[in-house]
């Protein structure tokens, strides 16, 4: 007897359990109607959406989601459902799925393992459990686990001496760079070692600084993906199995490194903007390689006609800046206003110059261009009810390379986890689509354009060397003797490593950023503003 399983990799908003209800009821209805399947399986937490963070200590949360469980079983006739949610049981609350079945709650199962790593903080809500869920249909005994029980050693195999010949697993698995290879390789060696088929069911879109990727699949008794969704966009698939065989079907191809770090970012973009109620986005366009990137993710993301562009040129402003700004604008078709801040320079500068007599001229008055040009943004971005895009990469972040209250301005820095070298190889990848970006934008020196013939170069370490050392102190926890060891430059650590200790307090007041790396600033790396601690 054939058992048709049907994969909802959909797209959730957190906290709104009705939509979420709504949608994952009429999920359930194409699934029975236009699939014909058997059973339909949901994302981890589906009806709440994840993470929902602590909307978890609220009661009344946490009650709303049980009644729309119930709303869902009672709407549920002819197909099985398995979805997650929040389940307060016994006085604790768990990380759920229940199956649904005609009308009731035929099942429970209860989250074993409670990932509390990296972006997940899960024992600050939830209990674990130790038991299993295996329930029958059509004859076949399916097991149940939840993202992070597959990671464990144990659990899996626990499902099969429950009698399971087919586990499902429910995930809300958050995307960087490499993740899709290490969850199919963890699930592979699994299921070909047990000797048990797993359908993998995974959450797709942008949560704030999260992204979900969705690639949802079905491996076989073999260790062999036999299906496998798309990446990044939403999709519900059916998949027949065979007594406990799956039936081989198509399989999405997954993208390289650089084109799903740019996927990823587009998608941020655009969920960050609708489930906000934002009307568009606009920018400051400034002729170098971090806006160009930022304005063609955000025209992918959202259309030309929804992202505007601004150019905001000072004494210092080169023209090919201008230039490079005007050709990229027109190449997306976004339309692209000029705003000189000499004005409100000279007016900022006049007003603190009896204060400022007889000092000279530092980063100061630098800075005083930046914050003109961030007040002029978020005024057009007050007016118009568009999202501020902030264009700082991660380089800059790490080592404070940015002016609070000036281009750090703005509600969204979709590049904020992006290294400089990176910014270069998305760049490259977009103009391989088609030539948005002007060649000499990619080749030039990069430049804050705030003094005279300034570039980064003046007081940074070369990208090339300073990237490198980026990423094995912020992401890897490296020693600055363990880096030295490695081959760089003491002065270049030291330089790195010491603005990167002094800058805390400007990241921990920074705009929200897509989190594409395993080790972003935000949730991933919380370090204290005031500490003694320095890494050299």
């Amino acid at each position: 007897m054939s058992l048709k399983i049907a994969l909802a990799q959909i797209n959730l908003l957190v906290g709104d359990i009705k939509a979420n209800a709504d949608k994952i009821i009429q999920s359930v209805i194409y699934a029975r109607d236009q699939l014909d399947a058997d059973l339909v399986v949901f994302p981890e937490l589906s009806v709440t959406g994840y993470p929902p963070e602590d909307l978890l200590l609220r009661p009344d949360f946490v009650a709303c989601a049980a009644h729309a469980v119930a709303d869902i079983a009672q709407q549920t006739v002819g197909i099985d459902v398995v979805l997650g949610f929040p389940e307060q049981y016994q006085g604790r609350l768990y990380n759920s799925a229940a199956v649904l079945r005609d009308g009731l709650v035929l099942a429970r199962y209860r989250k074993n393992a409670l990932p509390n790593y990296g972006v997940f903080d899960e024992k600050r809500y939830f209990s674990e459990d130790d038991n299993t869920c295996v329930f029958e249909l059509k004859g076949k005994n399916i097991g149940i686990t939840i993202c992070e029980d597959i990671w464990i050693n144990g659990i899996v195999a626990r499902n099969k001496q429950a009698g399971a010949e087919i586990v499902l697993t429910l995930n809300a698995s958050p995307f960087h760079a490499g993740k899709i290879h290490q969850r199919e390789d963890v699930v592979l060696q699994q299921v070909k070692a047990l000797q048990l088929p797993l359908v993998y069911v995974n959450q797709i879109g942008g949560q704030d600084e999260l992204i979900f990727d969705g690639a949802s699949f079905v491996a076989n008794q073999q260790g062999e993906i036999v299906f496998r969704a798309e990446e990044f966009k939403e999709q519900i698939s059916v998949v027949e199995f065979e007594g406990n065989k799956p039936v081989k079907g198509p399989c999405a191809p997954l993208y390289n490194e650089i084109s799903s770090e740019y996927q990823a970012l587009v998608l941020g973009i655009k969920d960050y903007v609708r489930k906000n109620g934002f009307q568009g986005a606009i920018l400051g366009l400034s002729g170098g390689i971090d806006s160009a990137l930022v304005l063609a993710l955000a025209v992918d993301a959202l259309g030309a006609d929804k992202v505007e562009a601004v150019r905001m040129p000072s004494r210092y402003t080169q023209d090919m800046s201008l230039e490079d700004a005007a050709l990229e604008a027109e190449a997306l078709g976004v339309k692209c206003h000029t705003i000189p801040i000499e004005p409100a320079v000279n007016a900022f500068t006049g007003l603190l110059a009896e204060l400022f007599e007889g000092t000279a001229k530092d980063t100061t008055e630098e800075n005083i261009q930046a914050r003109c040009r961030g007040v002029i943004l978020m005024a057009i971005s007050n007016k118009q009810g568009k999202l501020l895009l902030t264009t700082g990469n991660k380089s800059e972040m790490s080592v404070g390379y940015a002016t609070l209250y000036g281009d750090m301005a703005g509600g969204f820095a979709p590049i904020k986890d992006v290294p400089k070298l990176l910014v270069y190889q998305l760049a490259r990848y977009r103009n391989s689509l088609s030539p948005v970006i002007p060649e000499r934008v990619i080749i030039r020196p990069p430049s804050a354009e705030l003094a005279p013939d300034q570039v980064d170069a003046d007081s940074l370490p070369p990208y090339e060397v300073l990237d490198p050392i980026l990423e094995r102190y912020v992401e890897q926890d490296q020693s600055a003797e363990q880096i030295i060891a490695a081959g760089f430059r003491r002065e270049d650590v030291v330089r790195a490593i010491t603005l990167v200790d002094r800058n805390e307090y400007k990241r921990r007041q920074s705009p929200p950023g897509i989190r594409i790396t395993p080790r972003a600033f935000g949730r991933d790396r919380r370090y204290p503003i005031t500490s003694g601690y320095r890494g050299v």
